[in-house]
């Protein structure tokens, strides 16, 4: 009868043994989760060291100066991305291929919530008459995250210009004319090689497919730039804004 208390006593404290390593590792992995979710969600926003090169609107020159010292550093640098009230504010690069900055950061370190870049199909010098450009869709509104934001009615109508600034100084005024809700196939949104002399060709299927348009006067000799980001609901699904690059 002892014999049999004392397995018992034995086996109670095995269990209660286990029973707290399990509680250690899921306490650790909960901890590690959240940590890891903190770091990818706050690498979605500028950090200070970035932030000291963001243009000037103000002042071209400074303008100029601070992104060639920014393309000092990654010569992959492009510009640089704003539009107005959003959290949309990133420099922007462009890769060897369109997967390079998926996971890379503007100062080329690994970073879940990569960089907003161009894609490997347009030229450097954003003289396309099409222009793609990717990000990912941050929960808390980072790098493209804010592209879902344009679906509704209210958030699109109230959100409509920015600027693209370039290496030579100059700010070319951005303006939101369309979102579309699409999937990664969707030629008309993601060939860049067909737009080139069919604009208004896009312009069209945007004004008859999009989730919220509106007539700017756009012309077969206009710029058309796309921000692209994923719809985290739906694996192929894809949400695009479209605005027009001013000379």
């Amino acid at each position: 009868m002892d014999v049999v208390a004392s397995a018992a006593r034995f086996g109670d404290k095995i269990l209660s043994f286990l029973a707290i390593i399990l509680m250690v590792v899921m306490l650790s992995f909960g901890g590690y989760s959240l940590w890891d979710t903190y770091v990818t969600m706050s690498g979605a926003f500028l950090k200070d060291d970035l932030l000291k090169y963001k243009p000037s609107l103000d002042n071209p020159e400074e303008a100029r100066l601070s992104l060639q010292e920014l393309m000092a550093i990654n010569p992959d640098t492009r510009a640089w991305i704003t539009l107005d009230g959003t959290h949309i504010d990133y420099p922007m690069v462009q890769g060897r291929d369109d997967m390079e900055y998926v996971n890379k950061d503007v100062m080329c370190e690994f970073s879940l919530s990569g960089s907003i870049f161009l894609s490997v199909e347009n030229k450097a010098d954003f003289s396309d008459p099409y222009m793609l450009t990717y990000g990912h869709h941050m929960d808390n509104g980072g790098m493209y995250g804010d592209v879902m934001e344009f679906i509704e009615k209210d958030y699109f109508d109230k959100h409509l210009t920015g600027h693209l600034f370039l290496p030579d100084g100059k700010a070319r005024k951005l303006e939101v004319f369309a979102v579309i809700e699409c999937d990664a196939y969707d030629r008309m949104i993601y060939d860049v090689e067909e737009k080139k002399g069919h604009v208004m060709e896009l312009v069209e299927y945007l004004k008859n497919h999009a989730t919220n348009f509106r007539d700017i006067g756009m012309k077969e000799s206009d710029q058309i730039m796309a921000l692209s980001t994923c719809v985290s609901v739906e694996t192929n699904g894809r949400a695009v804004v479209m605005v027009r690059v001013n000379p």
